[in-house]
Order: C-alpha cells, then sequence, then structure tokens
C-alpha cells in the first residue's frame, strides 16, 4: 500500500465524552483510548490516520468537504447528528471518497428516534454495536476497498 494512503476519521457530537458518558452503553474507552488503538491499527497497515471531534455540525460539513484534497477514505461517527442532519448528508453526498458511517451502540436496539439514519444512504456501508470493533472494523474495510482500487490502476 501507498504510504500517501490517509484516512479520515470524523467524531460528532458529545464522543469527546467517552469513558464517562453513559458507559453502559458506549462503553468505558475515552476517545483518546479510541484514537490510540485506531492509530496502532493504522501503523501496521501503513496508512495515515487523522482525527477530528467536533460538536459542531458545520465543522464536520467543511471536514467532510476539504476531506478529497488530503484523503482517501472518511471514516464516520456522526453520533446524534447520524439521525437528523441533512447537511452532513448532503456533504457525504457531494464528495467523491468513500464514508462509513460508524456507531459504537447498536443504534436499532435503541430509542425509536435512534433507527433512522439520514447519511446511511450516501454512506458506503454502515457499521454499529460492536464498540471499539465497530471503528477497528470500519478502518481494515477501508484499508481492504483501498488496496483493491490501487491493485485495479
Amino acid at each position: 500500500m501507498q504510504s500517501l494512503t490517509k484516512i479520515l476519521v470524523l467524531h460528532g457530537p458529545n464522543l469527546n465524552l467517552l469513558g464517562k458518558r453513559e458507559p453502559e452503553i458506549y462503553g468505558r474507552l475515552t476517545l483518546s483510548e479510541i484514537n490510540q488503538q485506531l492509530k496502532n491499527r493504522a501503523l501496521e497497515f501503513g496508512v495515515e490516520i487523522k482525527f477530528l471531534q467536533s460538536n459542531f455540525e458545520g465543522e464536520l460539513v467543511q471536514a467532510i468537504q476539504n476531506a478529497p484534497e488530503n484523503f482517501d477514505f472518511i471514516l464516520l461517527n456522526a453520533a446524534a447528528l447520524t439521525h437528523y442532519s441533512i447537511a452532513l448528508r448532503d456533504a457525504i453526498a457531494a464528495i467523491e471518497i468513500p464514508v462509513i458511517e460508524i456507531h459504537l451502540s447498536n443504534i436499532f436496539s435503541r430509542e425509536d428516534f435512534r433507527h433512522k439514519s439520514v447519511i446511511a444512504p450516501v454512506c458506503l456501508g454502515s457499521i454499529s454495536g460492536f464498540g471499539i470493533d465497530s471503528y477497528i472494523s470500519a478502518l481494515e474495510i477501508a484499508v481492504r476497498k483501498l488496496r483493491r482500487l490501487n491493485c485495479e490502476k
């Protein structure tokens, strides 16, 4: 894999509270610990990985819009924005790089309002319900997809 391969991980609102916020749902790992595990895994794959957490929808939209200039893939946990942010949905639809939607918890086993994802239809796929393994799985899938693309060129 080329060392130029870069993956952007975007974390949405309230994910900065991981480890403290409802650990029975989201687990006890902090966002920093999740990022470190992803960074370690990315190093094993020989890819660069960058992280951004924001509680602000516009900042995430801007990051998505700017991503094609610097990244090959996006892993996105939009958190609560998943369920209503048409702005995020439209930003994802407007770019040409793939996005995988990620959730720590199983959004389909929770409150009814969490069952709907407005971003899922414009994402390559969605992974939810596996805690940190949702992120790790998404990273592994992204790397495999990028390797296939590189082989086809």
